[in-house]
């Protein structure tokens, strides 16, 4: 499995930004087993972090590599800040997510161009990114993996945080990311809620999706809500509870579940340097 750090310069943010790239490009096949095409261009998951996370947290917090290679499966995994990769007056994080980064990656590495080979997923903040950037670029993306997601637009973003602990409690944070009129956000495309709505008034095609989240996370009510405006609105989904809290146990585990779920090549992991004798 070949793991690539890369920085490239993003006009969206205005800087040279760091990814990771796990493609499995170098995987040894045995005798007897299927022979990949070396032409053929890798299905697509882009990975994303959550709140005080980098581009590394899914390598070092799971077995992605594991999973990626046994189903040829690229994965990038871009560094999202705080910032709930939402456009803000600053930076263009939903942008670049749902552009930049796919027109990069597939100038730069041999991708898939087509949109049902083409994913995105995350946890907690990077749920929220998933789900609201899926749904925002749903000519790109062909499902989406939301795990543990920080669904948070709702009209407690309107009541302040007596004692702030993380960076999204701040009311001056919230206004930064959200807009200063946080009210109007929540009818905004800022907001997945709305964008299921506005997706479902005008008829669009709604990408695959799949949620889970823990039975003891602090965020299941919220997830459960979102769950249940999507059967609401008859929008095909999978939806899972199970064991766990807001941990990398969880995700570990539902990163698997998850990419069982992609419409992805069968399980052959072949030999790498993980699994040589």
């Amino acid at each position: 499995m070949a793991i690539f750090q890369v920085s490239f310069l993003s006009n969206c943010l205005g800087r040279t930004v760091p990814i990771m790239v796990v493609l499995p490009t170098d995987k040894m096949t045995m005798p007897g087993m299927p022979q990949r095409d070396p032409d053929k261009p890798f299905k697509t998951l882009y990975l994303l972090h959550g709140i005080i996370g980098s581009c590394g947290d899914w390598l070092y917090g799971t077995r992605i590599q594991r999973w990626a290679e046994e189903h040829d499966l690229a994965v990038v995994m871009p560094s999202g800040d705080n910032a709930m990769y939402l456009d803000n007056p600053v930076d263009k994080y939903g942008e670049y997510i749902g552009r930049e980064l796919v027109e990069f990656t597939r100038r730069s590495f041999p991708l898939s161009h087509k949109k049902e080979d083409t994913f995105i997923g995350g946890l907690s903040m990077g749920g929220f990114g998933a789900l609201r950037n899926g749904l925002k670029y749903s000519g790109t993306f062909g499902a989406i993996v939301a795990l543990s997601s920080a669904l948070v637009v709702d009209e407690n973003l309107l009541v302040p945080v007596e004692h702030p602990i993380f960076p999204s409690d701040a009311m001056d944070y919230r206004q930064w990311i959200y807009g200063k009129d946080l009210k109007q956000a929540l009818e905004s495309d800022v907001n997945p809620s709305w964008l299921v709505k506005d997706m479902v008034a005008k008829g669009a095609e709604f990408p695959a999706i799949f949620m889970a989240v823990g039975e003891s996370d602090f965020l299941l009510d919220k997830n459960e809500k979102f769950h249940a405006l999507l059967v609401e609105n008859r929008v095909e989904h999978t939806y899972i509870t199970g064991p766990g809290a807001h941990e990398w146990d969880f995700w570990d585990t539902y990163i698997k579940k998850a990419i069982d779920w992609l419409p992805l090549e069968d399980a052959s992991a072949g030999k790498s340097s993980g699994n040589v004798l």
